[in-house]
């Protein structure tokens, strides 16, 4: 027997007896759980840095490739360093119905020994697992917003406006549809939730606090700054299918962490969330590239990447909640509606969404937060509502009408509280400093007059 080892049993030896038993009895992370969970971060992070960057960055023209690497990773940079300091404390601890608090904030109590609660009965992962893995949630998610008014936003002012949106929109926003006292401490804190928590609201992995929350930002932004110069006149074709390709492969792989990490433990849930990211995005990239072939008798590399992103938009609410069939349809489902608003809709409406943010981030989140109320039907194989309020949980009579309703105003509130508060954010900026650079500047390219630097020398 080690010194070390001697030392602790001696140690626990000397705590009184009800000590002790209480020190035993705690839940212990299990290790499977606990690499899971710090796996999935990794592939969130991937999704960010580099494939979120790749994906718009191959969709812009040549002279704004690099502005837009720049954006994403200076966005997720900022990001990681603003929930250390004050968003994981806003967004999960307890406070209100809307807002955590400061007691954690720059992590103040947590420490290796830590544990948070997943969603299971006596189940607990250690908290700085669970922190990194919401953390990377935060970085992408505001990164996803630029591909709106690329090739057109000054630097500084965007990341003014990144820092404000995730301390105004993002973490009261994650507290309101995650944060709840978890499964062994409900019955104790029967109110101890988010607003959105509270009604019931079904967003497995972001549905709400990633696609419609960016989405929707970025429609008001692209709105402000105006449309790019020689837009609707000049063709601004993407510089780079390959690129675009490639991020779209790295978002893919990344989403598996995104959804199945969002199980929060190593179990048959998690792989019911990897199974049905799977196949959705699979669905929704054929159904895309069919829809294309149908009507214009080609079938085109940027629709079938689309169409899969689209895909795995629609299935991040409903991915551990959904059978693999139903799962299938509903990213073929999602494909077709954001099909049909990014190459009808939105020439229409005559707004400048460079990258199509709106188009399958929000709408296709808005496809899959109601199609979650439908897939999650027990009648369909779903997986239902879990009825926490007993110890240990059990399963939840459903109604998948209610659910409808529920989901709606939840993306009705989603839209309004991003919506509202990004444009307020959006012309304040605006106004205070400018967010457009200026003609000269933007008929040159962001990647020499905000950087200094070219993509590619020829």
């Amino acid at each position: 027997m080690s010194l070390r080892l001697a030392g602790a049993l001696v140690g626990v030896a000397a705590i009184s007896s009800p000590a002790r038993a209480a020190l035993l009895a705690a839940p212990i992370p299990d290790k499977g759980d606990t690499a899971w969970v710090l796996v999935s971060a990794a592939l969130v992070l991937l999704m960010s840095v580099p494939g979120l960057a790749l994906f718009y960055g191959g969709l812009v023209r040549a002279k704004n490739m690099l502005s837009v690497l720049m954006q994403v990773l200076t966005i997720v940079a900022l990001s990681a360093l603003a929930w250390v300091g004050w968003g994981y404390s806003l967004a999960f601890t307890s406070g209100n119905a809307v807002v955590g608090g400061l007691s954690k904030a720059f992590f103040a109590g947590i420490g290796p020994g830590s544990v948070a609660a997943t969603f299971s009965n006596g189940v607990v992962i250690p908290e700085y697992a669970y922190a990194v893995f919401q953390m990377t949630f935060a970085c992408i998610t505001p990164a996803l917003i630029v591909g709106a008014f690329a090739e057109r936003i000054r630097f500084w002012p965007l990341m003014l406006f990144v820092l404000l949106w995730l301390t105004i929109v993002y973490y009261p926003l994650a507290h309101m549809v995650w944060y709840w006292a978890g499964p062994d401490a409900l019955a104790a804190s029967p109110g101890d939730m988010g607003l959105l928590f509270g009604w019931g609201a079904l967003d497995f992995a972001g549905g709400t606090v990633v696609h419609i929350n960016a989405g929707i930002a970025g429609l008001v932004g692209c709105l402000v700054l105006g449309k790019r110069i020689g837009f609707a006149t000049e063709p601004m074709p993407p510089h780079s299918l390959v690129m675009t390709m490639i991020g779209a492969s790295l978002l893919w792989v990344g989403w598996f962490g995104f959804n199945a990490g969002s199980a929060l433990e190593a179990n048959g849930i998690a792989a019911l969330a990897f199974v049905n990211t799977l196949v959705a995005a699979a669905a929704a990239a054929l159904a895309w590239a069919g829809i294309e072939q149908a009507l214009h008798g080609k079938s085109s590399l940027l629709g079938a990447a689309t169409g899969a992103v689209a895909g795995l938009v629609a299935i991040t609410p409903a991915a551990g909640f959904a059978a693999p069939g139903p799962s299938i349809l509903l990213g073929a489902v999602a494909s077709a509606v954001c099909f049909l608003f990014v190459a009808r809709v939105k020439s229409r409406l005559g707004f400048d969404d460079s990258l199509d943010v709106f188009g399958v981030h929000c709408v296709g989140g808005i496809v899959g937060a109601l199609g979650t109320a439908i897939v999650a039907a027990p009648a369909l194989g779903g997986q239902g509502t879990i009825d926490y309020s007993v110890v240990p949980a059990v399963p939840a009579a459903y109604d998948m009408a209610a659910q409808v309703v529920i989901q709606a105003k939840a993306i009705a509130f989603t839209l309004a509280w991003s919506g509202g508060l990004s444009a307020l954010l959006f012309l304040g900026i605006d106004r205070l400093v400018g967010l457009r650079v200026a003609r000269d500047a933007e008929r040159e390219g962001l990647d020499i007059s905000a950087h200094g630097e070219r993509a590619y020398h020829l």
